[in-house]
């Protein structure tokens, strides 16, 4: 287990370390420096939207996880192992939903700053 971390370790150290704009034609100042990959032309709104309908969707499904489990769990009449699943998916929805709602507040809070 150490030897792995000792490698993970290593493995952040070169990458954070690599020099990237050393494959690129016109000393990294991105003229030259062509990867193949397709250039978005979005701007900062565009990506908040997009990621807001995203999170927005999550959420939603989230919501409807609640409900189901919520259904499940008055029909589970007693029944201890249903109760349970009913319960832990519960659980599992309200995780998801914070995770939507956090990562939103992320993305937000990132643009806003970046766009000012």
């Amino acid at each position: 287990m150490s030897f792995f971390i000792t490698q993970l370790f290593l493995a952040h150290d070169r990458l954070i370390n690599f020099n990237f704009a050393a494959f690129c034609d016109g000393g990294g100042e991105g003229a030259g420096c062509e990867t193949g990959l397709p250039d978005a032309q979005a701007n900062s709104a565009q990506v908040q939207q997009i990621l807001q309908i995203a999170f927005g969707v999550l959420g939603a499904l989230s919501a409807l996880f609640i409900v189901i489990a919520g259904l499940r769990f008055i029909t589970a009449q007693g029944n201890p192992q249903e109760t349970s699943k009913a319960k832990s998916t519960i659980v599992y929805a309200l995780v998801g939903l914070l995770v939507a709602i956090i990562a939103e507040a992320i993305v937000a809070f990132t643009l806003g700053e970046l766009g000012s």
